[in-house]
């Protein structure tokens, strides 16, 4: 990780909610790393949260964005686009499910809930990759998150699985139609750790000391350490 730096870069970080969020681990090392950087909250809500790591990150670019409203994910990339030109990596940490639709048998969601689920949590990376794009003139790097529910069955993962492969999908392809221009693209998958996000999903402390069980080293890694790896 010392041998990393990412002094001059300019970047963009979707999905913080609060001090517990992998995009804020993530965020706290590319600061580290030399970074500036662009923050979004999701709505007045998150604010209070959110507004205080930024400033202890010293951004000068934060911003509402819920991609489901209308304008506010474009008005991002136009802020960074006056601001800086230029944008030279991308993290996209959001993901969203109805908790009646989380909490049942996939067989049993509804095509509202569906839709909902993969437009926030999968074509919303789509979206900030098309917006992107065009600021990263001398190529760069976008990421998002995924995790193993998306391969194999996890108990209580649920919708989340189908929505999760597909937004796997989506990398494949968008790596291999923006590598021409050197936007590379990928997701990583760091196992499950305890965000707010995954406070919705059933039983989740139980996955989590399944996974510590079965893990080599018997613990899960941090934020940072998700952090040191997108980095």
């Amino acid at each position: 990780m010392n041998s990393v730096t990412l002094e001059g870069k300019k970047g963009l970080v979707v999905g913080i909610a609060n001090a517990n969020s992998i995009a804020y681990g993530c965020a706290k090392v590319f600061r580290r790393l030399g970074a500036e950087l662009a923050i979004t909250y999701r709505g007045a809500k998150s604010e209070p949260y959110v507004r205080p790591l930024a400033g202890e990150l010293a951004s000068p670019i934060i911003m509402p964005c819920d991609v489901r409203e209308p304008g506010q994910l474009e008005a991002v990339f136009e802020r960074v686009r006056r601001e800086w030109g230029r944008l030279d990596f991308l993290l996209h940490s959001i993901e969203f499910a109805s908790k009646e639709d989380l909490h049942s048998r996939v067989v049993d969601c509804s095509q509202a809930g569906f839709a909902l689920a993969m437009d926030v949590s999968c074509h919303s990376f789509i979206r900030m990759a098309k917006l992107a794009e065009p600021l990263m003139t001398e190529g760069g790097c976008l990421l998002t998150l995924t995790f193993y529910g998306s391969e194999k069955v996890v108990e209580h993962y649920s919708l989340m699985g189908p929505v999760k492969a597909a937004l796997e999908s989506v990398v494949r392809y968008m790596a291999a139609e923006l590598a021409p221009k050197g936007i590379r693209v990928h997701a990583l998958s760091p196992g499950p750790v305890k965000t707010r996000a995954a406070s919705g999903i059933d039983c989740f402390d139980e996955i989590l000391e399944q996974s510590a069980a079965r893990a080599p080293i018997h613990h899960l890694v941090g934020l940072e350490d998700i952090g040191a790896v997108a980095a």
